[in-house]
């Protein structure tokens, strides 16, 4: 219904007659709904009791189909008329005074086929086919990964999220591998935005008919530039010339000092081309070499091997001396170790792999076990968190030797636990070692 104006002049007020001869709720002598302003009253059906004021009898309905309250669809009563009473017009009656301006989003669709002759029921629209969900095209891009931390999809392609910066694990974050007897596993740790400690385990036959086994963990130095990719070249270039010497017969000890070399080497060839003022690529190391009666360590920086024996009653022992500052002031003289562990210069390394360390001086040594037990080969982010011989063997499971890769998640976990400052990575190597399939996990 067209709504009826709230103001207007003198006599034109919601209970003064109409002067278009329609008359207001109240000349109808019906209600008006509870709530409901009076631009949009409305009667509500029913009559009053007998003689209460301001009630009339129903008046006639108008002339007017717009105006007849019986047309308006909420008014559900005059669906049907009352006895004796006339009832709405036909649909056909009201199309000229209903009709409005057509709207293009309101076209009606095209009805379906015809009925049959004879049969009055109107035709029905036909349904409208669902949409499919067309193929994404080839060259659409790939969907955005979803963020570890907030849930939102809104990583970009260098691994952080847009929305809370969160940076995202990488393929090299948390890595575990095991080759024959040997396993080794890596963690991004808990302050860290990415891992800069890489590794490399291997295993050969000798030219004795013996089998000979490698593992290799270097720690990027992190005041460089690039330390990931640093520790990545060193540790694959040691094992690879590791493996190739031992293979043919090579000693052990010749053909560690030769492997750190070149490893130094492929790091300082990183820093080609690079700006003068920046840190070169830089890295430590630290590997062994596994054989039935000997293991051979070589190290520069302060990664470290431990001896941990099976039979916790045996000494373990620290089979690596740090290039650290620390180490210096003790071996000079002018500290003991405490103090020297104390100061804030205690961890600073004096030796590294890298275009800006000098002339580089591998240091090598050979070690014959009494017994069986592992070795434990790892960078700063699990020593730190067990620095004495006797705090690592606590740490080492009893069981390493013949469950390595175990050992080494527990290992990790220790850290973690401990705060996990920096970035860890341990292996194990049995010794000697169980004849196991290589494989990886």
């Amino acid at each position: 219904m067209p709504p009826v104006s709230a103001a207007g002049p003198p006599g034109t007020g919601p209970n003064a007659p109409s002067s278009g001869g329609e008359p207001t709720p109240s000349d109808r002598g019906g209600r008006t709904a509870p709530g409901v302003g009076e631009e949009h009253a409305q009667p509500l059906v029913g009559g009053a009791p007998s003689g209460a004021p301001g009630f009339g009898p129903p008046p006639d309905y108008p002339a007017d189909p717009r105006n007849d309250p019986r047309n308006d669809p909420r008014n559900r009563l005059y669906d049907t008329a009352p006895t004796g009473e006339p009832g709405p017009p036909p649909p056909a009656a009201n199309a000229e005074a209903r009709t409005q301006p057509e709207h293009p989003a309101y076209r009606p669709r095209p009805l379906g086929p015809a009925a049959p002759a004879g049969d009055d029921r109107q035709s029905v629209p036909a349904p409208e086919p669902r949409p499919t969900a067309e193929p994404a095209p080839a060259s659409a891009a790939p969907r955005t990964a979803w963020c570890a931390a907030c849930r939102a999809a809104a990583v970009d392609a260098d691994g952080y999220c847009e929305r809370c910066g969160h940076a995202q694990l990488r393929e090299r974050d948390r890595l575990e591998q095991v080759d024959g007897p040997v396993a080794v596993a890596t963690d991004l740790g808990l302050r860290h935005h990415r891992n800069e400690d890489f590794f490399a385990i291997t295993g050969t036959p000798t030219s004795e008919g013996q089998h000979a086994t490698v593992a290799v963990v270097c720690d990027g130095v992190s005041s460089s530039t690039r330390p990931d990719e640093a520790s990545a070249v060193a540790a694959r270039t040691a094992s690879a010339w590791l493996e190739r010497e031992l293979s043919v017969g090579g000693d052990a000890r010749y053909a560690m000092f030769d492997a750190i070399i070149r490893a130094h080497q492929a790091v300082t060839a990183l820093a080609e081309g690079g700006s003068p003022e920046q840190n070169s690529p830089a890295c430590t190391i630290v590997a062994v070499v596994g054989q039935p009666r000997v293991v051979t360590v070589g190290w520069v920086g302060d990664s470290r091997a431990y001896w941990v024996p099976d039979d916790r009653t045996s000494p373990s022992s620290r089979l690596t001396e740090d290039d650290s500052w620390a180490t210096q002031m003790v071996a000079a003289g002018l500290m003991n170790e405490a103090e020297a562990s104390a100061d804030p210069r205690a961890h600073a390394i004096t030796g590294w792999l890298g275009a800006d360390a000098g002339e580089v001086e591998p240091h090598v040594a050979s070690f014959a076990p009494e017994g069986p037990g592992v070795v434990v080969v790892c960078t700063d982010g699990l020593w730190n968190y067990a620095e004495s011989a006797g705090e690592m063997a606590a740490a080492v499971p009893p069981d390493a030797r013949a469950r390595p890769l175990e050992a080494a998640r527990s290992l990790v976990a220790h850290a973690l636990r401990g705060g996990g400052h920096d970035n860890v990575t341990v292996a194990l190597v049995p010794f000697p070692a169980y004849a196991t399939r290589a494989g990886s996990a």
